[in-house]
């Protein structure tokens, strides 16, 4: 298993839970909540796959990736029904800016690998990062945290893909540049909230 591979798995955890949590939010079923963890974590990754025309799809050459996701979203229902937890808005605030961070990274990765330019890297890297998100938010009838004039969230994905393309091409090293991704993603994103930060436009 390659380093990417780790990293795209801990990206999935995170994207898991974070749908799982709104989803039980919304007092969906099992079914329901497996259905949307699914969606968050592989919504970005396939389209960017689609677009690069990288076939099979990666959680379709990785099925053990479905596996995890459906056990995950099992354990995490389990644990707000019998703790009888009651969460916010902000209660995916802080995983799903992780989880931007990560795929951000992989999808920066990803598209390196196929030697385009630097400007269709950023944008798979946010296209990985956020499209999840999109299809979770119109699953749930709502209009998708990207679209809505408020605190950053695309932005702290663009933010991390430019940090990760620029740490990797200057160090070579897949490890520090992911990490310098999920800081800006997650400093970003926290501090966007917390000081009402959003866009001149």
């Amino acid at each position: 298993m390659s380093l990417l591979n780790i990293i795209e798995i801990f990206g999935i955890a995170f994207f898991t839970v974070t749908g799982a949590i709104e989803a039980k939010r919304r007092g969906m079923d099992l079914v329901g909540v497996f259905v949307i963890a699914f969606i968050t974590a592989f919504g970005g990754g396939t389209l960017r796959d689609v677009i690069l025309n990288r076939y099979p799809l990666f959680w379709i050459a990785k099925p053990e990736y479905i596996v995890g996701t459906l056990i995950l979203s099992i354990a995490t229902s389990l644990v707000m029904k019998f703790r009888h937890i009651k969460l916010s808005d902000r209660a995916i605030i802080v995983p799903d800016a992780v989880g931007l961070g990560l795929y951000s990274a992989v999808g920066v990765a990803y598209t390196i690998q196929t030697g385009v330019s630097f400007p269709v890297a950023i944008l798979m890297g946010v296209i990985t990062a956020t499209f999840g998100g999109v299809l979770r938010d119109i699953v749930c009838n709502e209009v998708p945290v990207i679209f809505k004039r408020g605190q950053l969230y695309a932005t702290c994905a663009f933010a991390s893909s430019i940090v990760y393309f620029l740490v990797r091409t200057a160090t070579g090293d897949h490890i520090s540049a992911t990490a310098a991704s999920v800081m800006t993603a997650t400093i970003l994103r926290i501090f966007s909230v917390k000081y009402d930060i959003t866009l001149p436009l």
